[in-house]
């Protein structure tokens, strides 16, 4: 009835066809967008934790010195600027995260358009 070969041929086609439909098709996002947010609380946190430590280390050490304002406001900037260093590394390893996903998806891309080119 049919050629093989046609057969053949159809079938390839086809899986082509299912592939090309997979790689456009949207995925959804609503992970992602809860892992942002979840990155944004996070990063939010640890530069009010950061703050909070260093007030409570300022004030204690004024209390136990009896130098009020000197050493809270001193250990506030502390607190900050450990605040604010965490929070860098955070986005740091969320971008290391981010890339590796992003080589290994350009990675498989291209192991599929390989394999597409020995097909014909």
């Amino acid at each position: 009835m049919t050629d093989p070969d046609q057969t053949k041929k159809m079938a390839e086609l086809e899986a082509r066809i299912a592939a090309a439909k997979a790689a456009q098709a949207p995925k959804p996002r609503a992970d992602e967008h809860y892992s942002q947010a979840q990155l944004a609380w996070r990063m939010v946190i640890e530069l009010v934790a950061g703050l909070g430590i260093g007030f409570g280390i300022g004030y204690g050490l004024d209390a136990l010195f009896g130098t009020t304002p000197f050493l809270m406001i001193l250990f506030i900037f502390f607190g900050l600027a450990a605040g604010i260093q965490t929070m860098m590394r955070s986005a740091k390893e969320v971008q290391k995260k981010q890339l590796a996903e992003q080589a290994e998806r350009d990675a498989k891309a291209a192991d599929a358009a390989q394999h597409d080119d020995e097909r014909t």
